[in-house]
């Protein structure tokens, strides 16, 4: 699923990693640059470049939070959940289309594992 998802997200002109903070930062509003990467574990130059080059390509905007004037609130802008929305589409008919020879009632099986695993069943996201 990483490289269908991946493959994906290039088709729209991404990264895999474009994808996945595009989405983190759709999940959850209002994160500052600091509190996404904690989420991602990403390393604070790492998910510096990548929010400049998000940012270069009007994916997403960076406020001042109003909390702590140092830190930065990234948000995604119209245009980059447009992309993210893209994405996540193409993957999902990816997706369904890898579990096609899996009986359904074993892949809600995987499912049920799977959240159990990541611990919340509200949140489906992708990859299965």
């Amino acid at each position: 699923m990483h490289a269908l998802v991946g493959a994906e997200a290039e088709r729209h002109g991404l990264s895999l990693r474009d994808h996945i903070v595009l989405s983190a930062l759709h999940k959850t509003a209002d994160l500052t640059q600091v509190e996404l990467g904690q989420a991602l574990g990403m390393d604070k130059t790492t998910l510096t470049a990548e929010i400049d080059r998000l940012e270069r390509m009007e994916l997403v905007s960076r406020r001042v939070n109003p909390r702590d004037r140092r830190a930065r609130i990234i948000a995604v802008t119209p245009k980059g959940d447009a992309a993210r929305a893209a994405v996540a589409a193409g993957a999902e008919a990816r997706e369904a289309d890898a579990v096609r020879p899996i009986p359904a009632a074993e892949v809600a099986q995987l499912r049920r594992a799977l959240y159990v695993i990541i611990g919340s069943a509200e949140d489906p996201g992708s990859c299965i």
